[in-house]
């Protein structure tokens, strides 16, 4: 039988099973960022989740199950932003909504972007197959799109890596340094205008750089 809340709806058991386990995703991804993988405990991450200990290794059984399945999450959320290199032959366009979904993630998934970081940092000690296998064949494939780009002469003749490079830097930047940002801006966040500006100038300052007057179709 499921649980009744106050509406009258029943919650099932995959419901539930899907809250506690976004509950628990949810404070990994606070602790691993905060402690890395070595200094988080499961103990601290069910605090935050605000469930028992047991209960959290019930979904997940061992730490670094769970710290990989926060770098997994993050890292799809990523390769989703990228679907504009896959359905769009313009690489204004494409390069457009690349730039600007990955600035999005970074405002509202920072403490992913941040494990991510701290755990490349201190090279990959738990996922670096990850970024041999995955993390190689996604680069692999997007380098061929901006390469075939090159070839066709929509873009200037980059190398397509240290475009990825740069991209991922810029974008990244409003998450893993966030407060770095929120400290130049007198102690507050950017707020939606000043946003939406950053994500503008980024864009018009990285295809300006591969020779694309943004706004441009090519």
């Amino acid at each position: 039988m499921g649980t009744k809340l106050e509406t009258g709806k029943k919650i099932g058991k995959a419901d539930i099973r899907h809250e506690n386990e976004k509950s628990i995703l949810e404070a990994a991804e606070s602790v691993f960022a905060e402690y890395g993988f070595k200094g988080a405990t499961t103990s601290l991450i069910a605090k935050r989740a605000k469930i028992p200990k047991a209960n959290l290794h019930y979904y997940f059984p061992t730490k670094e199950k769970l710290y990989r399945q926060v770098v997994d999450n993050i890292f799809n959320i990523w390769l989703e932003a990228a679907n504009s290199f896959d359905d769009c032959n313009d690489p204004a366009d494409a390069l457009t909504r690349y730039i600007s979904k990955k600035m999005d993630i970074s405002r509202d998934h920072p403490m992913g972007s941040k494990v991510w970081a701290n755990e490349v940092l201190h090279k990959a000690p738990v996922i670096h197959d990850y970024l041999e296998t995955t993390l190689r064949e996604w680069t692999d494939t997007r380098t061929a799109v901006i390469q075939r780009w090159i070839d066709q002469g929509k873009i200037a003749p980059v190398n397509p890596e240290y475009l990825l490079y740069m991209i991922w830097a810029t974008t990244q930047h409003y998450a893993d340094y966030n407060h770095q940002i929120e400290t130049l801006n007198g102690g507050k966040p950017l707020n939606a205008r000043q946003f939406e500006d950053a994500k503008e100038q980024v864009v018009r300052i990285i295809l300006t750089g591969i020779g694309i007057e943004p706004g441009k179709a090519q």
